[in-house]
């Protein structure tokens, strides 16, 4: 981790696999700075999340995954290049939406929703 923690709120991620989450968010552009083999902390792009195995029902990540994550980084476009074959489409393509940011949905593992943006105003030739 980094040698100052940034101040924040970071989700936990829980997934019913989570190797295929470790590599999920590596593909993302994350590495994992921390933590231990049940518990594993990831960064990139400026953000942090951390990932957990999912334990058993109740706890465990249902069929129809009402989770999601929100990455704030001005770097949108650049991520999702590296996953656009994951890209929800047709409503999560990359573009300006009309409440003022520029995002992308991703589906991630267990159908995790990852959504990407920054505000539209701050992005060159908006």
């Amino acid at each position: 981790m980094s040698a100052i923690p940034s101040v924040g709120a970071f989700a936990i991620v829980p997934s019913n696999n989570v190797a295929i989450a470790l590599a999920f968010w590596e593909r993302l552009g994350f590495a994992r700075v921390g933590g231990d083999h049940h518990y594993h902390i990831m960064e990139g792009w400026g953000c942090e999340v951390h990932l957990t195995q999912a334990g058993a029902p109740p706890w465990d990540v249902p069929a129809h995954n009402p989770f999601g994550i929100y990455l704030r980084t001005p770097d949108v476009a650049a991520i999702a290049a590296l996953v656009d074959d994951l890209v929800i489409r047709p409503g999560g393509v990359l573009r300006h939406r009309e409440w003022g940011l520029y995002e992308v949905g991703i589906n991630g593992p267990d159908g995790l929703l990852v959504r990407i943006g920054w505000p539209s105003e701050l992005i060159e030739g908006a």
